[in-house]
């Protein structure tokens, strides 16, 4: 007792010195990190259509930019909203299904050019797809006059061309977290006669859920908010996706409504968030893990 009694206190500057300036810190980039998703919620339920009536943040609540962005005939939101949900849901599982065999050929085989493979797949990365929208449309077209579900206008065209791009860093995430795998589990199933098919979707597919995870979510994520590709293929508005039907409500100066962009963005964050609360256990192990080995 004696010797609590005479321990010192401490001080205020002694504590925000050692560790208060990190909570203020926190404190900070919160804000910083909430306050433009409070502005949009405040403009979606402000009725005046302008960013300039949100200065005040929730000064006037109400629901007419939801009404409005459904009772738009000409701008079928819903329509958009599935279209959103297809496209990404479609891409996302193709993409992560043909990132794991890559990064499972590399991370469990042999073979000429393996490494030579791996770098080009990251050197890839360095050029986007946007760089390559007029190849993409000219040859869209070109398509398009042959198989016409392939072409401008095509959802299924559209999910094409995302897939051509769904090797890359992706890929050499999923092989770092591959190579936590002990390789001693594929040696034990080949003594037992377990081929690499039978291995990768029977045991290893089973270990590396959260790197699944994650490169879904990243990839829905990349998908639903992609505009400039989405905007050159997709020219029917039936069969755009939010990131471009969205565009239309501010495109035209003098018929631009902020208020009704703010209520579509609002209701397009919701499947991003929901799939990151249902996939939230798994993100953080998939990362850290994925980092480990190169």
């Amino acid at each position: 007792m004696s010797t609590l009694a005479s321990a010192p206190r401490r001080t205020f500057p002694r504590w925000f010195r050692d560790k208060g300036w990190r909570h203020l810190v926190g404190l900070l980039t919160s804000i910083f990190a909430v306050f433009p998703l409070l502005y949009v919620l405040s403009a979606a339920l402000n009725s005046t259509g302008t960013l300039a009536g949100s200065a005040s943040l929730f000064g006037q609540l109400s629901g007419d930019n939801f009404a409005k962005l459904f009772g738009n005939e000409q701008r079928p939101f819903g329509r958009w909203f599935v279209n959103t949900m297809v496209v990404g849901l479609i891409t996302s599982a193709a993409s992560v299904f043909l990132g794991a065999l890559a990064a499972y050929a590399f991370s469990r085989m042999r073979f000429t050019g393996r490494r030579v493979g791996l770098l080009s797949l990251l050197l890839l990365q360095m050029f986007p797809q946007l760089l390559a929208v007029v190849a993409i449309f000219l040859l869209l077209s070109g398509i398009g006059e042959i198989i016409p579900a392939l072409g401008l206008g095509s959802q299924l065209g559209l999910i094409m061309v995302y897939l051509g791009g769904a090797l890359g860093v992706n890929t050499y995430l999923m092989y770092g977290f591959f190579n936590t795998v002990p390789q001693s589990l594929d040696e034990a199933a080949k003594l037992d006669g377990a081929s690499h098919v039978q291995i990768f979707f029977g045991i290893i597919l089973r270990l590396v859920t959260p790197i699944l995870a994650v490169v879904g979510l990243l990839t829905f994520i990349g998908i639903s908010s992609e505009f400039v590709i989405a905007s050159v293929v997709l020219t029917d508005p039936n069969s755009q996706t939010l990131a471009v039907g969205l565009y239309s409500f501010v495109a035209n100066q003098r018929t631009e409504d902020w208020g009704v962009f703010a209520a579509g963005a609002v209701l397009a964050a919701l499947p991003v968030m929901a799939l990151f609360l249902f996939l939230q256990r798994y993100i953080v192990s998939g990362l850290s893990a994925g980092s480990v080995k190169g």
